[in-house]
């Protein structure tokens, strides 16, 4: 589907392109943090692009709605006596989250599904555009701030909003041929220690809505328990480990048609740009 350069290639490229995806919490913007820290590199955040650009509206009117409920917030908010903002950054993209929030019962923080649902869409629809912003980014970062390494940061559900089986698949096609595309492979003790710490702290995500339904009705049944009396953390925690097995092998088949697969702890090796380069490199090599 695409052609991917050799490691020579690669190693004299003057202009590095690449995009990283994969499971969140395997590196992906640890490693991209990393090198625009060591200068030289522009780091492109879809998920901050997302909840700065395409859910900003929603996410502070979701704030707004918080704060009519307190009269006193209320009166000040309508006398324009005080600003609420979303204070989103790369590392911190808890006003996403929130907004997408989890389905069950209200007293517990849970949303009716159905909006649940509507939410979810929004998101599909902003990850996409999002992703199709990575050939402008690339473009504006060496055009106004004369950046010619470019590094793309993709979120944890790309593998949700694109077909990788599809050759003419126009998000994964305006992608690699933008960047060359990365899996950050995990191995199975990776997704057990990411299992767990989603257990502990868990937090909304997107999910394929096939999926998504499939699992809340299945969730329904097992637990034999009305929409409205779930508990939301329950139910993201149940579905966290199965959505990980469904986004595998479309990962995979990311890597396998559209880019290379490098594993968690090779990038974890990864300390600056030659590190990637070489990584990179032995990789393409490999193939």
């Amino acid at each position: 589907m695409i052609t991917r350069p050799t490691a020579d290639a690669w190693r004299q490229q003057d202009r590095k392109r690449i995009l990283f995806f994969g499971m969140s919490g395997l590196g992906k913007t640890h490693v991209s943090s990393m090198l625009r820290d060591c200068g030289g590199w522009f780091h492109y955040s879809v998920d901050y692009r997302i909840g700065t650009r395409y859910m900003g509206e929603h996410i502070v009117d979701n704030f707004k709605r918080e704060a009519m409920r307190n009269p006193f917030l209320a009166e000040l908010l309508l006398s324009d006596s005080i600003y609420i903002a979303s204070n989103i950054t790369f590392h911190n993209l808890a006003p996403l989250s929130t907004y997408l929030g989890k389905p069950g019962d209200p007293a517990r923080g849970g949303l009716p599904f159905d909006e649940y649902l509507r939410r979810q869409e929004q998101h599909r629809v902003a990850e996409v555009a999002a992703l199709l912003d990575t050939a402008h980014f690339a473009h504006r970062a060496e055009d106004l701030y004369g950046y010619r390494d470019f590094v793309c940061d993709s979120g944890g559900s790309i593998c949700e909003v694109v077909d990788p089986e599809d050759p003419e698949d126009p998000v994964l096609t305006a992608l690699a041929d933008t960047a060359l595309m990365v899996w950050i492979e995990g191995s199975d003790a990776h997704t057990a220690e990411l299992v767990r710490r989603f257990d502990k702290a868990p937090k909304p995500m997107y999910y394929q809505p096939a999926f998504l339904t499939e699992k809340w009705a299945e969730y329904l049944d097992l637990k034999s328990v009305p929409e409205d009396k779930v508990d939301p953390d329950d139910f993201v925690r149940w579905t966290y480990a199965r959505a990980l097995a469904h986004r595998q092998p479309r990962y995979a088949a990311m890597a396998r048609n559209w880019g290379i697969s490098v594993k968690a702890e090779d990038i974890a090796a990864v300390h600056n740009a030659e590190d990637l380069t070489d990584l990179v490199a032995r990789t393409l090599e490999a193939r």
